[in-house]
């Protein structure tokens, strides 16, 4: 079946994404909570070949908090299973679309063979490549910045950076991925209402869509609605919008 694809007033060029309800999703039609994450990748693979159509460079996915290493460990154990299969199955189709796979986060808690299977995907994606997906696993907001500014504290100790240079720029240059831009619009499926400790710092002046769409439902059609929403917001950054 062919994408059909909109006519869209502004393309932004990096999207983030919260992946929310999948358990929800399940529970409602009295499946276990795999099923709905085994569902949810059905809408990863629809959302980033939506992306990649419309012509989104980054597209980011809230993936795996540091948070959600507290669920129970047959979920936890079943999701890194789904992960690590979910990327060996979709390689190839990574680099015939040339898309790199980029990972932030403890990726040192995952499993060995989810490591290796993420490293050699990234690696190989790396070489040529025209759309970026950037994958949150083992992440959380907080400690990314926690992280920056030890790193800073190291370079100002050292004599290596002066206190009254530091700017938010050099700060951003701290970050897990400080060559990726700042995302544009930051979505949430399932109603919440919140940002869960994602990206605190990179989303200050991203547009939020909000919908009550569970993520094994957010399909292209979904994505599409989003990005036309966001066409049709006024960007102010604390000014005003000229008409």
């Amino acid at each position: 079946m062919k994408l059909e694809i909109p006519e869209l007033e502004t393309v932004p060029t990096h999207v983030a994404i919260i992946m929310d309800g999948n358990g929800r999703w399940a529970n409602e039609r009295g499946l276990p909570r795999l099923k709905g994450h085994e569902e949810g990748a059905q809408s990863v693979l629809a959302v980033l070949r939506a992306a990649k159509a419309v012509g989104v460079k980054y597209l980011t996915l809230y993936a795996f908090s540091t948070e959600n290493w507290k669920r129970p460990k047959d979920e936890v154990d079943g999701l890194m299973t789904l992960l690590g299969s979910f990327m060996q199955k979709h390689s190839r189709e990574f680099l015939k679309n040339k898309i790199r796979l980029r990972v932030m986060g403890e990726l040192d808690r995952l499993p060995r063979a989810v490591r290796g299977g993420l490293s050699k995907l990234m690696k190989e994606s790396a070489k040529d490549y025209e759309h970026t997906l950037i994958v949150a696993l083992s992440y959380g907001s907080r400690k990314e910045i926690a992280d920056a500014a030890k790193a800073i504290a190291r370079k100002t100790a050292e004599g290596e950076l002066d206190p009254d240079a530091i700017t938010e720029e050099t700060f951003s240059q701290y970050l897990y991925l400080p060559d990726v831009p700042d995302p544009e619009l930051m979505i949430r499926t399932s109603g919440e209402l919140r940002l869960s400790n994602f990206l605190l710092w990179q989303l200050s002046y991203a547009e939020f869509y909000v919908t009550d769409t569970y993520w094994p439902d957010f399909r292209e059609k979904e994505f599409f609605q989003a990005l036309e929403s966001f066409g049709k917001r006024g960007r102010r950054f604390g000014g005003i919008v000229t008409q």
